[in-house]
């Protein structure tokens, strides 16, 4: 049985979830090192995607090997700030199920610090699957406290991409993702699909 078409699935526990991003060497190495973003080359000013999704960061790195990004960091954050992150978020694309109308969408965007997207997910060869993957794009004052206060633990997951990127049995030592709970609002605001 397939999942939703848009369910956020994920590594997480009681207080923190899981989520992907792939760097150089220059930010990444320093990062987990020091178990923050703070004093690496990483800017601010720029929006910064995260994905829980451990395939879909996969696909978007080819495994580690795409210059910039040839680093896989797994970055533990309290589901407290991923979820007000979801909580300001506005869709990266004109939805007429979420939205009264464009212009409302337009100036949603104007305002909120936090992009959604949802991707096809994808298996472990990196083909596409029927089903979406979420993206959160964080900037301003979202992106500031991401790299400040939401963040509990960062690990360069580089060495074990490399080694299931290698092997055979790569479905056997994926991490674990499970799908995670959100509140109506949450759902609705993200365009999530309903749960049954």
């Amino acid at each position: 049985m397939n999942p939703p078409h848009r369910q956020i699935r994920a590594v997480f526990d009681d207080e923190t979830i899981t989520v992907y991003q792939a760097y150089p060497a220059a930010i990444a190495v320093p990062a987990a090192a020091d178990n923050s973003f703070v004093g690496t080359p990483f800017k601010l000013d720029r929006m910064t995607w995260i994905k829980p999704s451990f395939l879909w960061m996969m696909y978007r790195s080819g495994w580690a090997t795409k210059p910039g990004q040839e680093h896989v960091l797994a970055v533990q954050i309290t589901r407290a700030g991923f979820e007000q992150a979801l909580s300001l978020a506005c869709l990266s694309h004109f939805d007429p199920d979420i939205h009264p109308d464009e212009a409302t969408w337009a100036q949603r965007t104007q305002t909120s610090p936090v992009r959604v997207q949802w991707d096809p997910e994808r298996d472990t060869s990196l083909a596409p699957l029927p089903w979406r993957s979420i993206q959160v794009g964080l900037s301003g004052s979202a992106a500031e406290q991401y790299v400040n206060r939401w963040i509990v633990r960062i690990i360069d997951a580089t060495p074990l991409v490399h080694e299931m990127h290698r092997g055979t049995a790569a479905a056997l030592t994926l991490p674990r993702e499970r799908p995670y709970p959100l509140g109506d609002d949450l759902q609705t605001i993200i365009g999530a699909s309903r749960s049954t």
